[in-house]
């Protein structure tokens, strides 16, 4: 896997390296820039942006957030249905250059929770990363990121065991590489992406039973390689087609999870002044395993993100996806993974923030009987004292409803939080 990363990173810068340079045209501004439009979450507040500490070339952005929340179901289940106030301080810190030319930071995070009345689910998780760009000419670039996560796996998530006397821990440690060549209408993208899973063993809480639950088989190395390239049919809309593939290799070769597979798709981005910016894309998706047991996934795929600005002050945007997932479900190789959502910003004032969104998914697992379908809400109001201090109140709805003979967990989740946050 190794020396296969190595070597396609290899081919990508050179095939980036010998594009021919971009003409002059090129330094009358970039065909594919998609700034027309300003979302109510990307508009500058410099009132109430962290100005950061300073050192030489770099400035430093420290933030601590403290947010107590309160679930009405911490295990996700059907019935017996326990809640818990849980209490959560996120310390964070993030590096970035002041360079006029390339780019390098750095950023470090981490997140306590304590639960008042059920302690074992009280987890520490924690992020370290780096990322850089080296800036080759105008509109050409090369970069890069690397990241590792000590993380916990939501009792919500459809992967999560039921029986785990406590939330699985893993570890993920993910990089990429990105190179862009842009000249006159035609951009080119060559994409790598790696990610390493590591999930920790989960002891047993139901009935009494002493043991453990195996987490060794969701063990794994994934990579992504890819391209895409773009035609500027005007400055404010460009068409492309899109290639990823992908290889999954599992530590324990038993499972016979292995595989490979690709998405390939055609579509479009956009942004039309004063109405509407977005991309879509639509295509085929294949998934191959090694185990002769297992069918191929395939089938329609697609992607997409639009976002409609009625007034500055309010943004609309509704996404979807279709994709395939791995599964851990006994007997299944994967499953695929559709969702829809619809979401709206309002800047009721320059430091008023209201958001709410409206989610809903299906999961159609292949091999075994089981469907879910999941429902989610989510609203949240942020007030901006000044530049150090935020208040902020969410509220988080998700209802899961598994059906078939080899049916997963159905429950329903209310979650409400207030958090501060303090920036320098």
């Amino acid at each position: 896997m190794t020396m296969k990363i190595l070597t396609t990173a290899a081919v990508a810068a050179v095939l980036i390296a010998t594009v021919p340079a971009a003409g002059v045209a090129q330094d009358l501004g970039s065909n594919f820039k998609r700034d027309k439009n300003t979302s109510v979450r990307q508009r500058p507040r410099p009132d109430y942006e962290a100005i950061g500490i300073k050192t030489g070339g770099f400035t430093l952005y420290p933030r601590v957030t403290v947010e107590v929340m309160n679930d009405d179901n911490i295990y996700a289940e059907a019935v017996n249905e326990q809640s818990d106030v849980i209490w959560r301080v996120k310390p964070e810190v993030a590096v970035r250059s002041n360079w006029s030319r390339h780019a390098l930071g750095a950023f470090a995070s981490a997140s306590i929770n304590r639960y008042s009345d059920f302690d074992t689910e009280d987890s520490e998780e924690y992020t370290l990363g780096v990322n850089g760009r080296l800036d080759v000419e105008r509109g050409s670039y090369l970069a890069g990121s690397l990241q590792y996560q000590e993380l916990v796996e939501p009792r919500t998530s459809p992967q999560s065991p039921a029986a785990a006397l406590a939330p699985v821990e893993y570890t993920l440690l993910s990089g990429n590489l990105t190179g862009v060549k842009e000249f006159n209408r035609l951009r080119v993208t060559g994409r790598l992406d790696t990610k390493t899973f590591d999930y920790a063993d989960a002891a047993n809480r139901i009935g009494g039973v002493i043991g453990v639950i195996d987490q060794d088989v969701r063990d794994r190395d994934e990579f992504y390689y890819g391209g895409k390239a773009e035609y500027a049919v005007s400055p404010d809309t460009a068409v492309f087609a899109s290639f990823t593939g992908n290889t999954k290799e599992y530590d324990v070769a038993a499972a016979g999870r292995d595989s490979d597979g690709y998405v390939a798709t055609v579509g479009a981005n956009f942004d039309l002044s004063q109405s509407v910016r977005g991309e879509l894309e639509a295509g085929y998706m294949s998934q191959s395993y090694d185990n002769a047991v297992y069918d191929d996934i395939d089938g329609f795929s697609a992607k997409g993100r639009v976002e409609w600005f009625p007034t500055e002050l309010t943004t609309l945007n509704v996404a979807g996806s279709r994709t395939i997932q791995e599964s851990v479900a006994f007997g299944s190789q994967g499953y695929v993974s559709n969702n829809a959502s619809i979401g709206i910003d309002h800047e009721l004032l320059r430091n008023v923030l209201l958001a709410a969104n409206a989610s809903y998914g299906k999961d159609s697992y292949e091999s075994i009987d089981r469907d879910d379908k999941r429902t989610g809400f989510n609203a949240s109001a942020a007030y901006l004292l000044n530049r150090n201090v935020g208040l902020f109140l969410t509220y988080g709805y998700l209802k899961q409803e598994s059906s078939g003979a080899a049916s997963g967990a159905s429950f329903k989740d209310n979650k409400i939080a207030a958090s501060v946050a303090l920036q320098f």
